[in-house]
């Protein structure tokens, strides 16, 4: 099973089973990560909010137009920024590496 590595804010790295065709999110909330997803993957939100490490950037597919105006959104943005309900696990994907940023926006508080 391919694996991923979640790293913390405060630098606590997280090596779990990612599932093959389970989104970064799914797999951050199946291993108990601090990782909020306010919108349930529906891209309705930058709460899932990931900074991908630069080596592994260049290996996903480009965002969508929507997931880049959801980003635009998103607390602590980056070049590498991405949207954990966007990433879909792979086999090329094994042994991604991403950094949960310090905080969110969450909109969808009311």
């Amino acid at each position: 099973m391919p694996k991923m590595t979640f790293i913390e804010p405060n630098g606590t790295r997280h090596e779990v089973d990612a599932p093959l065709g389970l989104s970064v999110l799914e797999i951050a909330h199946k291993n108990s990560l601090d990782l909020e997803g306010a919108c349930e993957g529906s891209l309705a939100c930058s709460t899932c909010h990931i900074i991908v490490e630069p080596e592994w950037f260049d290996v996903l597919n480009e965002a969508s137009e929507d997931e880049e105006d959801m980003l635009d959104l998103a607390f602590g943005l980056t070049k590498t920024s991405r949207l954990g309900c966007q990433i879909i696990m792979s086999e090329e994907l094994d042994g991604l590496t991403v950094r949960l940023p310090g905080g969110s926006n969450n909109a969808m508080r009311g």
